[in-house]
Order: C-alpha cells, then structure tokens, then sequence
C-alpha cells in the first residue's frame, strides 16, 4: 500500500519591502480617517465639533493619496512590482479611497439634503462603483499583454475619485459655510451631483494619464517637476482652494480636453516620449 502524498500547497508570494510600507501607509491614513469620522459622528450633525474631526479626515485622505502616488512608482523603481504589491494597492485603496470618502461626504454634507437617504444612497453608490473600479483594474493587470498597450486608465483612477470628492467638499465649506457644516441645500444638492458623476466616471471608459511612464530620464519631465513643485506651493498657499482645483483640471481633462488633442499634444502635456507603435517594455 503506497504511503499517502502529502498535500502541496501555492508558493508565498514575494514581498517587497518599501513599496508595501508605503501601501501599508496608505492604508492607515485610511483607517485613522474612519477612526477620526467616528470620533465627529459623537456630535450633533453640522456643529463646530463635528466639522473639526472631519476637516482631520480630509487630511488623513490627501495623506493616503500621497501614500498611493507613491508606492506603485517605488515599486517599478525597485523592479519589484507584482500581484502581491497590488490586490494589498487595492485594498489600502478601498479602504482610504472608498468607503472613508464615502463617510465623510455623508456625515459631512448629504446628511442634510431634503430627499430622505438620498445622501447614504449617493454614498453607497460611490463606494460600489470605487470597489468594482477597482476590481475592473486588477482584471486588466492581470490579463496577458497586447501589442502596444496603453499603460493609461480605463475610467477615472479611485484615488483621483477621492481627491475630487473631497476636495470639492472642502471647497464648498470654505466658500458656502464660513468654515463650518452649515451647507446651503443648493450647494448640498450639487454636491450629491459631483458624486454621482464622479461614482459613474470610475466605471467609464474614459482615459485618463497614469504618469506611470514619468521618470527622470524622459524628456520634458522638468515641466512635469515644475508643475509639481508649483502644485505643492498652491497647497500650502491656498489650502482651502487649490486642491480641488488640482483634481478638478485631471478630471476634466481626460473627459474633455484629451479627446481632442492631437497625439503630439498628448504626449507634451504627459511627458509621454513614446513613439507610435512603440511597446511598453
């Protein structure tokens, strides 16, 4: 009688060190979002107190984009990016880019739109369509490599999703509420608008940069710094202002400008010196 084969089991998967720091980064600039929306959900809807916690949120949010800007570049820096570095991307990226957002524009501003749940209903929304973005996403990543393939995105990328929803809300408040959460219900209202199109972008087939192909032996990559640089500087100028404005130029440009550009165009602007019929590799 033969001796019984003992079960074989998938090799573990490699790990690298850095990039899955930053991704783990992103992740709990994710969670402590949560924590601290939990924390303003203590008091009463639209107080002083309450908005304090979320505007802490929103920082906690821009981290997390940093977080994720970054991790995916170090990676292909390193040579070392993989299926591990991203289904652990995605999930850093549910939590930070999706259901924190979602919570926060709820509690922060469509908890107090005159249609009953239509605030959770725009919310959840937005947290579907994020999480089948990014489903959608590592389907492609995974698929076999076509000739000449685009490294570009299908849909509006959920971390710009969030910068976009978020931001906009800052704006709002800064603009509508002196700084507090007592939103006109028209700019509400438009706000639930914002989110709606920003859900249904996710899961379109607009494209949109990835940058992924920046580095600092392309050619017109100090423009891309200088527009870096001069981004940061707007930032810290003008906090209330600047980061929706930042999101709302890329949201717009893959809906609207892009199309209409001529490929060489496209490439000044991307910093994209890849010749037509040139592959990725």
């Amino acid at each position: 009688m033969s001796a019984p084969v003992p079960p074989v089991y998938p090799d573990e998967p490699k790990i690298p060190v850095l990039p899955n720091m930053l991704t783990a980064g992103n992740l709990l600039c994710g969670f402590f979002s949560i924590l601290t929306i939990f924390k303003g959900m203590k008091f009463p809807d639209g107080s002083e107190e309450a908005f304090m916690y979320y505007q802490q949120a929103t920082y906690f949010i821009f981290a997390a984009c940093i977080f994720d800007l970054l991790d995916g570049r170090v990676a292909r820096m390193c040579k070392c990016d993989g299926p591990f570095g991203r289904e652990f991307d995605s999930i850093a990226d549910v939590v930070s880019f999706g259901i924190a957002p979602a919570m926060l524009l709820a509690r922060a501003v469509l908890f107090n739109i005159p249609v009953p749940y239509l605030g959770d209903a725009i919310a959840v929304l937005y947290l579907l369509c994020a999480a089948l973005r990014l489903a959608r996403f590592n389907c492609m990543a995974a698929a076999p490599k076509k000739p000449n393939q685009s490294m570009d995105f299908v849909g509006l990328p959920v971390p710009m999703a969030a910068g976009a929803v978020v931001s906009t809300m800052y704006l709002v408040i800064d603009i509508t509420a002196n700084r507090n959460l007592v939103i006109p219900v028209g700019w509400q209202v438009g706000m639930a608008v914002v989110m709606a199109v920003v859900s249904l972008l996710m899961m379109s087939r607009v494209i949109y940069p990835s940058f992924k192909h920046v580095n600092f032996e392309k050619r017109g990559t100090i423009m891309a710094m200088l527009m870096a640089v001069m981004s940061v500087c707007a930032f810290v100028a003008f906090p209330w202002i600047a980061p929706a404005l930042i999101f709302l130029c890329y949201l717009l440009y893959g809906l609207v400008v892009r199309p209409f550009l001529t490929r060489r165009m496209r490439s000044a602007i991307e910093a994209d010196n890849e010749e037509p019929g040139s592959g990725e590799e």
